[in-house]
């Protein structure tokens, strides 16, 4: 018997096996903190649950892209604060109203993503270093921008965060709708098996006669356009732009990309996989926080998590490397 389910479960695709096993591990973290927990199992818990991902949901979306070419964006976080700035500058100081300030904010990621990827491929240098530098940049300019304080914005963007479809928050809903955008691009375009290629055999890609360098640049551009979005929703989200805000945000990103099993050298990954990871940290801190642990104490079972991600994707493509 056990040998007929084996062999049935291996005949699923790939893809199959891989998001039936993050289900399993996000129903079974639910169950065991709503065992655990009195409250877990409320709408209010799942709401809030809801209501904190979208953001780091669409980060994770561009950084998955980022890591199947084998590259890695740590200025997402300060990027989002330096668009949120804009946005609230815009809003406040300049009285735009909000579609233009919006236009604004896309722009300042566009401009970010293109700066990162223009040096990356312009002068043949990693993208760790690179975007470490924009890290600082960017984050700089938001303080600037801002004066080092807090813009309070309120009713002008209230609106987005407040705004819901069949029960479910307007950001939930667009953080979802570009899940399944990105994972059709990915799986289905010549755009992302491209990508996929240039992450395997980037040499491979360029004596095949394709340039990679314009598919790279349009992959930063791509990873800070989705970081903007996600900043418009994380300053409707608090009613306002602060210089502080994404700190922490690519970790986070990197962490959820990596748990749903996107290989860091390249060459393999799944936005909705990315999107499982980070329910699943989300699930995970939520659940942590109503148990009673600290705050050391769940940075370090999410750390525990992410490495075990790690080794178990390590040995998962071997396993399938083996069986072709």
């Amino acid at each position: 018997m056990r040998k007929i389910i084996k062999n049935k479960i291996s005949d699923l695709p790939a893809f199959v096996t891989d998001y039936l096993g993050m289900s399993l591990a996000l129903v079974g973290l639910v169950i065991f903190f709503g065992v655990k927990a009195d409250n877990f199992f409320t709408l209010t818990t799942f709401r809030t649950i809801a209501n904190q991902v979208p953001d780091i949901t669409i980060v994770a979306v561009g950084m998955t892209f980022v890591l199947i070419i084998a590259g890695i964006d740590l200025s997402v976080g300060s990027v989002m604060a330096l668009a949120g700035a804009v946005l609230g500058l815009c809003l406040i100081e300049l009285n735009f109203p909000l579609p233009a300030a919006i236009i604004a904010c896309l722009l300042v990621g566009v401009i970010c993503g293109a700066l990162n990827g223009l040096v990356v491929i312009g002068w043949r240098l990693p993208s760790f270093i690179v975007t470490l530098g924009m890290l600082e940049i960017a984050r700089g300019a938001a303080y600037l921008v801002t004066d080092s304080r807090t813009i309070y914005i309120g009713g002008p963007v209230e609106v987005i965060a407040e705004t819901s479809v069949l029960g479910l928050s307007l950001p939930f809903i667009i953080a979802v709708f570009i899940v399944a955008a990105g994972q059709l691009v990915l799986s289905r375009t010549i755009f992302g098996r491209y990508l996929i290629a240039i992450g395997t055999n980037e040499e491979a890609v360029r004596l095949s006669g394709i340039d990679p360098r314009p598919l790279k640049l349009a992959v930063f551009v791509l990873c800070a356009f989705l970081t903007s979005i996600a900043a418009v929703i994380h300053t409707a989200r608090l009613s306002s732009a602060n210089p502080n805000a994404g700190y922490g945000m690519e970790l986070q990103a990197i962490a959820a990309v990596v748990i749903g099993g996107t290989s860091l050298m390249g060459g393999r990954g799944s936005v909705v996989s990315s999107f499982f990871g980070v329910l699943i940290i989300a699930v995970l801190g939520t659940g942590l926080a109503q148990i009673g642990a600290q705050e050391s104490t769940k940075r370090l079972i999410t750390g525990c998590v992410i490495v075990a991600a790690v080794i178990l994707d390590h040995y998962r493509h071997r396993i399938r490397k083996r069986e072709n």
